[in-house]
């Protein structure tokens, strides 16, 4: 396990470290733009870039390029959504969505506001919908932005941290133990795992508030 581990990380960390920087911000970027976030696994690209983080510098510049590119990508699904929202709703592909799944994000942004920018940045296909919805809707640019930064600091953060800390943590007892290619594994495992119960958990308590609003009562408490 240690040997196999040991050439995959070696592997990602002799990738230029601006490449790979970079190609986490386009991961990160198509994953948050039109509907490209149901099949582009953004964050899977920014765990495995971050395991090959071995300074400071490239740990913030990782961050900092994550958070650009997942503010480029939902501007880009802002701007799609402001310009051609019914377009793409009503194409071959917003059809697979399902009208329900649209019309329940479009509920759910009238109830909640801003507060649901800021929330759907970690839950599946609401990620993915929010941008575009909120284009069609009567929400600034400008608040929108407001939710979705913070919510994008806080994801990349945490992704980067992990998978670096993961990899750091091997690094220094690979050597010493041999099961500590298993010790990665699991805290990437535990991980992933937090996050998918976080999800799950999220997604219904917010699938609750979509299911009981009635797409009228627009939240006007977070405007400002």
């Amino acid at each position: 396990m240690n040997e196999f581990l040991s050439w995959i990380l070696d592997l990602v960390q002799s990738v230029d470290p601006v490449l790979r920087t970079a190609l986490a911000g386009v991961a990160i970027m198509l994953e948050t733009s039109v509907l490209v976030g149901l099949v582009v696994p953004g964050d899977t690209v920014v765990i495995v870039a971050s395991t090959g983080v071995d300074s400071p510098v490239q740990f913030v510049s990782l961050i900092v390029v994550v958070v650009v590119g997942a503010l480029i990508g939902e501007s880009i699904g802002f701007a799609l959504g402001r310009y051609f929202g019914p377009w793409i709703r009503d194409s071959r592909l917003g059809r697979r969505i399902g009208q329900r799944q649209w019309q329940r994000a479009e509920n759910y942004l009238d109830r909640r506001g801003g507060i649901a920018v800021f929330i759907s940045r970690f839950l599946p296909v609401l990620h993915s919908l929010i941008p575009l919805t909120v284009g069609m809707s009567t929400m600034s640019y400008r608040k929108f932005i407001s939710w979705t930064v913070p919510a994008c600091i806080i994801w990349s953060i945490t992704y980067v941290s992990v998978g670096s800390a993961a990899a750091g943590t091997y690094r220094e007892l690979a050597d010493r133990l041999h099961y500590a290619g298993y010790l990665f594994v699991g805290i990437i495992a535990v991980f992933l795992l937090l996050v998918f119960v976080a999800k799950k958990l999220l997604s219904r308590s917010q699938e609750r508030h979509m299911d009981r609003s009635g797409g009228g009562d627009a939240n006007t408490s977070d405007d400002d």
